[in-house]
């Protein structure tokens, strides 16, 4: 079972009816850098070399989304992984959920995640 299936139960599959190509490049805006308490981190994890900066960003008080689609092979290795992640995120009070198979959020210090769909199917 996929673990977005787990999260938020079974999901229809779409046909290529319902499938509509979308532009986001018009809501792209590129704004000048200011100073945030959080940031959104998206970061891709091959090996287990890149945890300590994942958890340095989790230190930090940032949302760091992690694509794991490069390790799920070696199931020692996403196993080792997503403890790491989940031991730092349980240090710092946060929160850890998949978002797709190849998909993991992890939230720092008073964020954390509600794992009910708002609206949709």
């Amino acid at each position: 079972m996929k673990i977005k299936e787990l999260l938020f139960g079974p999901i229809p599959k779409q046909t290529e009816s319902e499938y509509a190509e979308l532009d986001l490049s018009q809501y792209e805006e590129v704004m000048e850098p200011e100073p945030a308490e959080t940031y959104i981190r998206v970061a891709e994890l091959s090996n287990l070399d890149g945890i300590s900066e994942l958890k340095k960003e989790i230190y930090e008080g940032n949302v760091v989304v992690v694509d794991i689609s490069a390790i799920k092979r070696d199931q020692m290795m996403l196993e080792r992984a997503l403890r790491d992640l989940h031991d730092v995120v349980s240090d710092v009070g946060g929160d850890i959920a998949g978002l797709d198979d190849d998909l993991v959020i992890t939230t720092p210090t008073g964020i954390k995640i509600d794992r009910s769909r708002i609206g949709g199917r």
